[in-house]
């Protein structure tokens, strides 16, 4: 919705009495805090002058946001700050549409539609990193994440490629934790944290589903684990030489 209604040259203000609604209702729609109706999408089809495109969302939506996930992307959508610790694959925000699809493919009874309809998914999520002002994004990766090869070696080599491209963006910040490290606090789950002005929010993952909490002993101790892998973590410019050993071993 954002790419399409600036790509018109329209404001929240000159959008909101063609569809007709409120200026509010637009920016929540596209921070992700709201769910577009069916009715709202086609008018806003209408006056953007699109065939489809947004509506061709709409199933994917429904059929792959599950509730509790819902409501981490209303936190997400609008975090000044989110920082993720991962322990076995490169954060959503971070996957290259190939690497996506490679883990959306080894869920049980997956469906061709439903793996296509998970990737559109995950790359419209990482709309975030393109905005104006985009949520400062920092990342903490075991040293497995890049080590373990996700679709074969082409595709984690460009998705290696890619994590460092986003790492060049003032935005991001990716880290690792060396595998001669040891034991970790890190590596019981992985787990995010986001905040805005007055809003702190953290998701557990688990195999089946996830967690949202903003409990404030909760947020306390996952903020306690996250200072304690960051003194672990190597620094940037060293983890950019791991990625690239890691990149240059695919070519021997």
């Amino acid at each position: 919705m954002l790419k399409y209604r600036t790509a018109k040259g329209l404001t929240h203000a000159r959008l909101a009495p063609l569809i007709p609604c409120s200026e509010s209702l637009i920016g929540a729609v596209e921070r992700g805090t709201r769910s577009p109706t069916e009715g709202f999408t086609r008018q806003l089809e209408r006056v953007l002058g699109l065939d489809g495109e947004l509506l061709d969302l709409l199933p994917a939506l429904r059929a792959l946001s599950p509730k509790w996930f819902r409501r981490w992307h209303e936190f997400e959508s609008s975090a000044r700050v989110i920082r993720t610790y991962e322990l076995a694959l490169i954060p959503g925000l971070l996957q290259t549409a190939d690497y996506a699809r490679a883990i959306f493919q080894g869920e049980p009874g997956v469906t061709s539609e439903g793996v296509d309809k998970a990737v559109k998914m995950r790359l419209q999520r990482q709309s975030i990193i393109d905005r104006p002002n985009p949520p400062a994004l920092s990342f903490i990766l075991d040293e497995g994440v890049i080590l373990r090869q996700i679709g074969g070696r082409e595709v984690m080599r460009a998705q290696l490629g890619y994590l460092l491209d986003m790492m060049a963006r003032p935005c991001v910040t990716v880290r690792v934790v060396p595998l001669a490290t040891g034991a970790t606090v890190g590596l019981i789950a992985p787990f995010v944290i986001a905040q805005d002005d007055s809003t702190h929010a953290a998701f557990l993952e688990n195999a089946e589903s996830g967690e949202v909490t903003q409990e404030a002993d909760m947020i306390r101790k996952l903020n306690e684990r996250w200072e304690l892998l960051s003194g672990l973590a190597q620094p940037t410019y060293e983890t950019e030489k791991i990625i690239r050993g890691v990149m240059e071993s695919y070519d021997a």
